[in-house]
């Protein structure tokens, strides 16, 4: 309970405990059975603690039971009584969201959308795919080996692809191929009254339309709080010819981040360029096997052709030097890159491994590119001052970078200075005209740095699409708003 309050959990997360707010009306997890059959169903408080959390640190707060549909059809069945009966409804991907998302705050049913995981229609002339919520993004990969096509988007998590969307979400590649938005094309939604909505159009999958309301980015980044997101139409992109991955060391923080914004301005075309320091190289170098020098560091990957990359590297070279990075031995072979990227993608249990039996909690914000130097400097300091573990890493190619805070659940003083920095972090990134939240979305955490970013106008119209879709609030109620 200290946790909880000292993190600013309090609200309807903090009165709750394993007990809905209000109880299941009779007979309804026998009309829930009748809709999906008896084996997807369960009450189970194992089960139902499962699908409590996410990967944040945010208390598990389970729902009232949980529910499997095998097609939209139960969905919409489903949320049909839901809607009548008044009964919350949280959806479930895979789980692997970072600011507690799927936390059921006021009970009901949670909607396990996991073996919904058809991929629907691929079009390899229009560069598209449309696929189920239980697809996710490795899956949706797999499918395409041979194609010549593949999904960009890569959290790092497997996660799924119509959770990521919900989420609006990006990852390393992100400043070559774009975040979830601008590749999502078309959404199939159940609202929350059990009604179908395709946001662009029954089976329309331009890749760009300038026709009414933008829905598809209404819905892109909701976090489940307007409907459920029940299928995805998404944009593909061509295999590169050419891929070569190198790392670069620098003798300071901030030459590492400036070396960023000057291979940005110099226009070369990296796919991704991930920013790690010192602490996060010495963590991953001893998780992962790999010798790394453990200081400030640049991992940068370039996509292209054969004679393309060769002139690419040859300016990411040079800019390298005139920061003081150190000399730069390309990767070619898939094996690897692949394992310098794995070192990567295992950061966050490289971080945990730094105090063994603590908890973490993953923050993040993104920041204009021309003051990402100065806030990842300050942000190091603030860090260094608050004697806090908590290893940077960041997808600076687009001013995003994150905090992986280490700390003992059992010390409230600990506990306390997390939060204060957490709320810190959000509003240097607000000073220097930038987000609270890159990628992670708002969920439980952010919710108060949200009012400060859009100012009250700018939360009270958010709160009218939502009454106007969800008058009731039944949808991942207590979220973002």
């Amino acid at each position: 309970m200290a946790l909880r309050r000292v993190l600013g959990l309090g609200g309807a997360l903090g009165r709750r405990s394993c007990c809905s707010k209000r109880p299941l009306p009779p007979d309804f997890v026998e009309a829930l059975r009748a809709v999906v059959g008896g084996p997807n169903v369960s009450t189970a408080m194992a089960v139902r603690e499962q699908h409590g959390h996410d990967e944040s640190m945010h208390v598990c707060a389970p729902p009232d039971a949980v529910v499997w549909p095998q097609a939209v059809g139960q969905v919409q069945e489903l949320a049909a009584l839901c809607y009548r009966c008044r009964v919350p409804m949280v959806p479930f991907g895979t789980g692997t969201g970072l600011e507690g998302g799927v936390n059921a705050v006021q009970g009901g049913v949670c909607f396990d959308l996991s073996r919904m995981d058809a991929i629907a229609e691929l079009s390899l002339e229009d560069f598209s795919v449309t696929v189920e919520p239980g697809v996710t993004r490795k899956a949706l990969n797999s499918h395409l080996r041979g194609t010549g096509l593949w999904f960009p988007v890569d959290p790092g998590a497997d996660a799924s692809l119509c959770g990521m969307a919900a989420t609006g979400a990006s990852g390393t590649n992100a400043v070559r191929y774009g975040t979830m938005r601008p590749n999502v094309l078309n959404l199939r939604v159940v609202l929350p009254d059990g009604r179908l909505l395709h946001t662009a159009g029954p089976g329309r999958q331009a890749r760009k339309r300038a026709a009414g309301y933008d829905l598809t980015s209404l819905f892109v980044g909701s976090e489940g709080t307007l409907g459920f997101l029940t299928q995805a139409t998404l944009r593909l992109h061509p295999l590169p010819e050419a891929t070569a991955a190198t790392t670069a060391t620098f003798p300071s923080v901030r030459a590492a981040v400036s070396c960023t914004v000057q291979v940005l301005q110099a226009a070369v075309p990296v796919a991704r360029i991930e920013f790690l320091d010192e602490v996060m190289v010495g963590a991953c170098s001893r998780f992962s096997g790999l010798e790394l020098p453990v200081a400030a560091t640049l991992l940068l990957e370039l996509h292209g052709s054969q004679h393309g990359l060769a002139e690419q590297q040859r300016q990411a070279e040079e800019i390298v030097r005139l920061n003081g990075g150190s000399s730069l031995a390309w990767a070619e072979e898939p094996e690897e890159r692949g394992r310098l990227w794995a070192m990567r993608h295992s950061a966050w249990y490289a971080a945990l491994a730094l105090r063994p039996g603590c908890q973490g909690y993953s923050t993040d914000v993104c920041v204009p590119i021309s003051r990402l130097p100065d806030v990842v400097v300050e942000t190091k300091q603030d860090l260094q001052d608050s004697g806090l573990t908590g290893p940077m890493v960041g997808h600076v190619g687009d001013g995003n970078f994150h905090c992986l805070l280490i700390f003992n659940p059992q010390d409230p003083a600990e506990a306390q200075r997390v939060h204060a920095f957490a709320q810190r972090l959000g509003r240097r990134a607000l000073a220097a005209g930038g987000t609270c939240t890159g990628e992670h979305g708002v969920g439980l955490g952010k919710r108060a740095l949200l009012l400060e970013e859009l100012g009250q106008e700018g939360l009270d119209t958010l709160r009218r699409i939502k009454a106007a879709l969800d008058p009731h609030n039944l949808m991942n109620p207590g979220k973002v708003l």
